[in-house]
């Protein structure tokens, strides 16, 4: 049964045309590659509804809603984020974004709107020492606040970013180029034989450490929402020998629209630190989103995200677009190693986010691994995410070896 217009919906679509068509004259220099912008709204307008009937977005509307300048509208909001804000407005607009998401400045380090220069040193603000606990029992703890959109086995080439919409891993992670690296013992000819025409386990069987079956991938997906603590902590202790970042689209990671957009992990920008726990393989990746283009990790100088690169990456193209069922090109990513001697402690700071995103973690583990929660638990930075049965974690050390050739942390 065909859906009917109402007619409140074609006015608003009317109304977008005629900002599209004026956008166009004023901006014509600018926007004569992109997608046309009314197009575009239309297919967004009609996202609450597509929503609602529980569809998935076709090729055709996927690519709509990435036609529109997110990464530029995310540029210059955090231009705006940075600029001063005058002490006598920090109340009112410090106060009136802590009322409509739900801050709760009583956690805050500085709890006075005053002190907080601009909107990012407000967004990035510290807590108490006392505000969150970090579980010492727990095998995992959740690097963040947030709500677990998804968390189980990864136990086949595609895995779940929501219930029921899901996302290639090997597109998602990209090549597993890290696996040069001596502590993943594999050679450099299986390296090149590695491509997403292998049968399904090869990137599993590439990035696990167990041969013997006695573990096996696991992947826990975590939303940050504007309201949100935005710092990330470390989950684990653990070592990175590997950065990728993956510059894409930055598309809205709200719950529904992960709901609407398989693979949108995949098309958004996303740094991957790739590494190594007392259990095997560890891999922690912070996803930008509308926004929240600048992904902010402390111990990393040389990381820049949403950088400018000139008109021709700003406007999207079918050629510089990043692909849902493809990994990312290397040469397209920006790869280092890093020195071997990093190792995060659990609960260490790492990070922080503007507005809200999301933490993904992919991690190997004994197969009696059990989660301690589910998705739309809302979870604290420091809270237990995983134990193996009565397992207490013991702080050992695990040394990452190799030599490296460029050093990015």
């Amino acid at each position: 049964m065909t859906k009917r217009w109402k007619w409140r919906s074609v006015l608003s679509v009317f109304d977008w045309w005629i900002l599209a068509a004026g956008g166009w004259v004023t901006w014509r220099g600018v926007l004569t590659r992109w997608t046309p912008l009314g197009i575009c709204l239309i297919v967004a307008m009609q996202l609450r509804s597509r929503r609602k009937d529980g569809k998935i977005a076709s090729d055709f509307e996927i690519q709509c809603y990435a036609s529109l300048p997110l990464r530029m509208f995310s540029r210059c909001f955090g231009w705006l984020a940075e600029c001063r804000v005058p002490t006598p407005l920090r109340p009112v607009v410090y106060g009136f974004y802590a009322s409509a998401f739900g801050v709760n400045m009583q956690e805050a380090l500085i709890t006075d709107f005053k002190q907080y220069r601009s909107l990012s040193a407000f967004f990035s603000r510290p807590l108490k020492p006392d505000a969150r606990i970090i579980d010492v029992n727990s095998a995992l703890v959740s690097p963040c606040d947030g709500t677990v959109l998804h968390c189980g086995i990864a136990d086949g080439p595609y895995v779940e970013q929501v219930k029921g919409v899901s996302y290639k891993l090997e597109c998602f992670l990209g090549p597993p180029s890290w696996c040069q690296q001596e502590d993943f013992k594999l050679e450099e000819s299986d390296l090149n034989k590695f491509s997403s025409t292998k049968i399904d386990n090869t990137f599993h069987r590439t990035v696990m450490h167990s041969r013997d079956g006695s573990s096996s991938l696991y992947q826990c997906v975590i939303y940050l929402a504007p309201g949100d603590y935005h710092r990330f902590h470390s989950p684990a202790v653990w070592n990175p020998v590997f950065r990728r970042h993956v510059p894409g689209e930055l598309l809205s990671v709200n719950p529904k629209i992960a709901n609407w957009v398989p693979g949108l992990f995949c098309l958004n920008e996303r740094v991957h630190y790739v590494g190594t726990w007392k259990h095997g393989f560890f891999s922690f990746t912070a996803v930008g989103a509308t926004n929240v283009g600048s992904v902010k990790v402390y111990a990393d100088e040389t990381l820049s995200t949403n950088r400018w690169r000139g008109w021709k990456s700003t406007i999207p193209t079918l050629k510089n677009r990043p692909k849902v069922n493809e990994p990312p090109a290397r040469d397209f990513c920006h790869e280092c190693d890093i020195k071997s001697e990093v190792r995060f402690g659990k609960g260490e700071l790492i990070g922080h986010f503007n507005m809200g995103s999301t933490i993904v973690l992919v991690f190997e583990a004994p197969s009696n691994f059990k989660f301690s929660l589910k998705p739309g638990d809302r979870v604290k930075m420091g809270q237990r995410l995983g134990s193996l049965g009565q397992y207490v974690e013991q702080l050992t050390e695990q040394n990452v070896s190799g030599d490296k050739d460029e050093h990015c942390i």
